[in-house]
């Protein structure tokens, strides 16, 4: 896994493009002026911020992480219809439960993103990230993680957790080239 050093005068090039067109968007102009003014802020809000980020990797599949997007975007459209179809249902449908999802990922960025793609999907919402990192020391090994989610209606455990393994993890782990 590469972390994104690799470039010391633009060290995050995706947030200066970002940086760069929200500044032309507030603005509401491509004038010589805010094309100016946005190159210079783009190039330097991550120059100045940069020693005080940690090291994060760096998305080796940018068009695989699209697609992910597309995926989760489609993933929560439908979880919307299935979600609306279990509430104005009978309630006594409804089995809701906390579920332990074993992770192979290591780094805190893919997590992250795993465990906010959960949240964002109607019916399930993580809660926690097992065991926690603080308590270990540099240099030792990191234990096995879980993601602890929330699920509104829980029907098959194995399957929740397998499609979460191969839905989401399996291509963050590609994008990242974690695994």
């Amino acid at each position: 896994m590469r972390f994104d050093a690799k470039y010391r005068w633009l060290p995050t090039p995706y947030r200066s493009v970002m940086l760069f067109v929200v500044w032309l968007l507030l603005n509401q102009s491509i004038e010589a002026v805010h094309l100016f003014f946005g190159v210079v802020l783009a190039l330097l809000i991550p120059l100045l911020i940069q020693r005080f980020r940690d090291p994060q990797p760096v998305i080796e599949r940018p068009l695989l992480a699209l697609r992910y997007m597309l995926r989760v975007l489609a993933d929560i459209v439908v979880a919307n219809a299935q979600v609306a179809v279990l509430i104005l249902g009978p309630k006594r449908r409804l089995n809701p439960a906390f579920v332990k999802v074993p992770l192979d990922l290591q780094h805190e960025l893919p997590i992250t993103i795993l465990a906010s793609t959960v949240s964002m999907t109607p019916g399930t919402v993580s809660a926690e990230v097992l065991p926690s990192t603080e308590s270990i020391k540099p240099g030792e090994p990191l234990p096995q993680r879980w993601l602890l989610i929330h699920v509104l209606n829980l029907t098959d455990e194995a399957a929740l957790i397998d499609s979460i393994k191969q839905r989401y993890e399996a291509p963050l782990k590609e994008i990242f080239n974690a695994g």
